[in-house]
């Protein structure tokens, strides 16, 4: 393989992280890495043949070289060194063939490695709360789905393959040098100390610059990432901020490219090095090896194999200098995917959950508290932009509320802003877990459901309704996969939305963009209430789902809520207090406590908050009695 010819491996050690080589694991993280390479114990165990049987071919060609020159040339053998040659040729086809079969398996190793553990990142991650997500930077929890994984998975093919192969090849390489000659062995490896010292040198300011430069890269993807998208363009063109915005970001991206220049003098001072050294040690071997074949000391054949073996033994050397950095970076990588995985959900499923009765769709809280989690307990610090460190409660959000909705029902919560009423529909589907008290739907605490039953009875429509940038159809599918075209058409004719659908040249495969912008707010709506009815659930949510919408658009959405909210038992938040005047039931909340309840004109005529709120948005109009 190439490694034993030259000086690839250096390369690949010049920008390692070498700080890993610091870093103290224990011996769980070293059976957790085991436990994820015992599916691919069996070929991993080929590839290790492989790999060792390549590195014993190393010295084969070098020692049929000394034979050709010193007994057939030297006797005049023609046949001899013909078969030599032969061996020679099939040699280095052997080494070609084995070369790519060792690729071929560790791509297979490397590969499954990476599928195993994206998979199992990716299925533990959304069954975390939703706390975690409420913390955690996405580009930075992409990151360990990507260069972490990867970086994990060289652990067992790059850093694996080459500490094999290295180790057997100086072994070799150097007894068979020693054999030769083990004084011009002895003098070559006198060199080796100052490349050694070099690439410690040279990679531990690699290893600075292009942590930096990979910093800087980071700052320029998110700048990007944060105004390429709808919202963020929108934002910089209401405010006008362009030329602010170039000036930054060649700022930027000037220190990208300073550090870039940087690396690139050191690396190439480093070649240098590198070109020079073997040259010094060749100058070595050829000027003591042919004092030493004047002498009669050395034939010809063993100079040539010596100078040939000295190639063959440098790049393996530096590779085995880097060894405990190679693994402990590939480690690190693995204990930064395991933090994910060892990340606990506070809505934990228990192993006895029962399935939500079919029909079952009452609501009850029962002296619910609740506080939000505290940073420690949902998220990491290294997955947050701007992490701090929370090490007291956030306090209490919600204080002993109790109250139920019958199947059917219609229950609105209003009140002034913070008050709480997100939090409590929050705890309907379980996004969250009480701190005290209880939640039941169908009579049963949520926390004794299954989450699978628990979602599919629960819809959510919010003032935000969020699409895939992908087509009407894909976003409609996501509610129920594999429903009709018939389907469709009657979800979308229900939210007051089929005529626009019909109207547009792509019809249901006309895409909506980026978090659904190519949209108008009252066009995402229904068609997020098209997917609600199409899902079908017992129990619907509405979080201000008419907000900032303008009159016709509030009203086609009303109309089509209203026909979602039919014969279903729902939770209605609304600061237009008209939306609600018909509820079943009307909780009013402050500071996380329901300080009245009942009806509209119930509320009126009790006074309080309630009727404040009411008078504030109709002062024009007067007070019902």
């Amino acid at each position: 393989m190439a490694m034993h010819t030259g000086m690839g491996p250096v390369w690949r050690h010049m920008r390692t992280d070498r700080s890993a080589a610091d870093v103290r694991l224990g011996r769980d993280t070293l059976r957790r890495v085991l436990a994820f390479a015992t599916p691919h114990k069996p070929v991993i165990t080929v590839f290790l043949v492989l790999t060792v049987l390549d590195s014993l071919l190393v010295v084969v060609n070098p020692l049929v070289v000394k034979e050709i020159v010193d007994v057939g040339i030297k006797d005049s053998r023609v046949s001899y060194i013909a078969v030599l040659a032969a061996i020679m040729a099939a040699v280095a086809l052997l080494e070609a063939g084995l070369t790519v079969w060792s690729g071929v398996l560790s791509s297979r190793i490397g590969e499954g490695l990476i599928l195993d553990l994206r998979s199992a990142v990716f299925a533990h991650v959304q069954r975390l709360s939703l706390a975690f997500f409420t913390r955690t930077q996405t580009g930075a929890l992409v990151s360990r789905l990507n260069n972490d994984v990867i970086g994990a998975q060289r652990a067992f093919t790059s850093t694996l393959q080459s500490t094999v192969s290295n180790s057997i090849a100086v072994v070799v390489v150097g007894a068979t040098m020693i054999t030769l000659s083990w004084q011009v062995t002895l003098l070559c490896l006198v060199l080796f100390p100052v490349l050694v010292l070099t690439a410690r040198w040279v990679g531990g300011r690699l290893s600075e610059l292009t942590r930096r430069q990979m910093d800087g890269n980071a700052a320029l993807g998110n700048a990007m990432t944060e105004r390429f998208n709808v919202g963020g363009a929108m934002l910089l063109k209401l405010f006008g901020r362009r030329e602010v915005e170039d000036e930054q970001f060649t700022a930027k991206a000037a220190v990208v490219r300073d550090l870039g220049v940087r690396i690139s003098l050191i690396t190439r001072l480093f070649a240098a090095t590198l070109m020079l050294i073997p040259a010094l040690a060749t100058a070595l071997v050829y000027g003591v090896g042919g004092w030493l074949v004047v002498r009669g000391d050395l034939s010809i054949g063993t100079l040539l194999a010596l100078g040939t073996l000295l190639l063959r033994l440098l790049g393996p050397l530096q590779g085995l200098s880097n060894v405990r950095i190679d693994v402990m970076t590939a480690l690190v990588s693995f204990e930064r995917v395991f933090e994910i995985l060892d990340l606990p959900t506070t809505v934990p499923e228990k192993a006895d959950a029962k399935e939500l009765p079919a029909g079952s769709s009452t609501v009850e809280f029962d002296d619910v508290v609740f506080r939000y989690p505290r940073a420690d307990e949902v998220s990491l610090a290294s997955l947050e932009a701007v992490a701090r460190r929370e090490t007291k409660d956030t306090g209490e959000i919600l204080h002993g509320v109790s109250f139920q909705a019958g199947e059917g029902d219609m229950v609105a919560l209003v009140g002034p802003s913070g008050a709480g009423k997100t939090t409590v529909t929050h705890l309907v589907a379980r996004l969250y877990d009480v701190t005290g008290g209880a939640v039941r739907v169908g009579g049963t605490d949520v926390r004794d459901l299954t989450l699978q039953s628990l979602e599919d009875a629960v819809g959510y429509v919010t003032q935000d309704a969020y699409m895939f940038h992908d087509t009407i159809r894909a976003n409609l599918d996501y509610a129920r996969p594999g429903a009709s075209e018939d389907e469709l058409w009657a979800a979308l004719s229900a939210a007051q939305i089929d005529r626009l659908v019909r109207s547009l040249p792509e019809g249901l495969d006309t895409v909506v963009g980026d978090r659904g912008y190519r949209l108008s707010g009252g066009e995402r709506q229904r068609l997020a209430i098209a997917r609600l009815l199409l899902k079908a659930p017992r129990i619907v949510v509405l979080d201000e789902a008419t907000a900032h919408l303008d009159s016709e658009s509030e009203a086609a959405v009303q109309r089509a809520l209203d026909t979602a909210l039919e014969g279903r038992t729902s939770l209605v938040i609304a600061h237009r207090l008209s939306t609600v005047r018909n509820a079943d039931r009307i909780l009013v909340l402050d500071e996380g406590r329901i300080v009245q309840q009942g009806t509209h004109t119930e509320l009126l005529a009790e006074g309080g908050l309630y009727a404040h709120l009411y008078r504030t948005q109709f002062a024009d109009q007067p007070v019902e009695a």
